[in-house]
């Protein structure tokens, strides 16, 4: 006979079973059935059968793209849909408003592996207007652990904060505005790590680039920004290797 205490525990465990076992098959895996998950195997078959029978062939054993994709997580912004370009063509990291923190080792391991190892030319950030991180950032709400990675976008507000602030009450305008701001400073976030430098040291790449994607008609546009003149005026703190020239002058 089980106690007052193994009573509660069973019930606890048939209320659990009931809760998510409609999820679950007769082998014991996640339904394919739950959610109307079928929609992504359907969608796999008619994307294979689309194909030409050499294209799997000829990406198994490589792949050599020419660009690195630091984007959004927003499901509406697909580095391929929006561009256009195809399989093995664009290596891609995404986060909420495409930020690059140099202490987050997912972006770095990301970053390192694209420019190192597989040596692509260029690199893009690119940020979408709309942007619901970046809104976010500009609220005054806790957003619970979303809070902590929405400060990286706060720094970006309080850094050019009176330039939002001369927007005026128009807040579409200044998430705008910060979308791009945000876009600008994650760039130069590329260029303080140690992977970019290096590299740029050595081969003279890549090549960065800050993009905006405008969900409302589809137009990407790349930022005009003097990435020169930003990296003379920040050279003191952040060159990695200014030492060395000095050094062979």
């Amino acid at each position: 006979m089980l106690s007052r205490a193994g009573v509660r525990v069973a019930s606890r465990r048939a209320r659990f079973s009931k809760l998510i076992g409609a999820q679950f098959d007769e082998s014991g895996g996640f339904s394919k059935e739950f959610g109307g998950f079928n929609e992504i195997f359907e969608g796999n078959r008619r994307w294979i059968e689309s194909r030409d029978p050499s294209f799997f062939a000829m990406h198994a054993e490589s792949q050599a793209p020419r660009y690195l994709w630091i984007g959004c997580s927003d499901s509406r912004v697909s580095a391929q849909n929006i561009t256009g370009l195809t399989t093995g063509q664009v290596f891609v990291h995404r986060n909420i408003a495409n930020t690059v923190i140099v202490t987050d080792t997912s972006m770095l391991s990301v970053l390192e592996y694209a420019v190192c190892a597989l040596k692509v030319p260029h690199i893009i950030v690119c940020g979408h207007y709309g942007c619901g991180g970046v809104q976010a950032a500009l609220e005054k709400h806790d957003e619970g652990t979303l809070s902590n990675w929405l400060c990286n976008i706060r720094d970006v507000h309080r850094v050019h904060r009176k330039e939002i602030e001369a927007i005026g009450d128009d807040r579409e305008l200044q998430v705008r505005r910060l979308v791009e701001l945000n876009v600008k400073e994650q760039c130069i976030n590329l260029l303080k790590t140690a992977t970019v430098q290096r590299s740029l040291r050595e081969t003279g790449m890549p090549h960065v680039h800050g993009m905006v994607y405008d969900i409302q008609d589809g137009v990407l546009k790349e930022l005009q920004i003097d990435f020169r003149s930003i990296m003379g005026n920040l050279a003191d703190v952040y060159s990695l290797y200014a030492h060395m020239h000095e050094t062979n002058e």
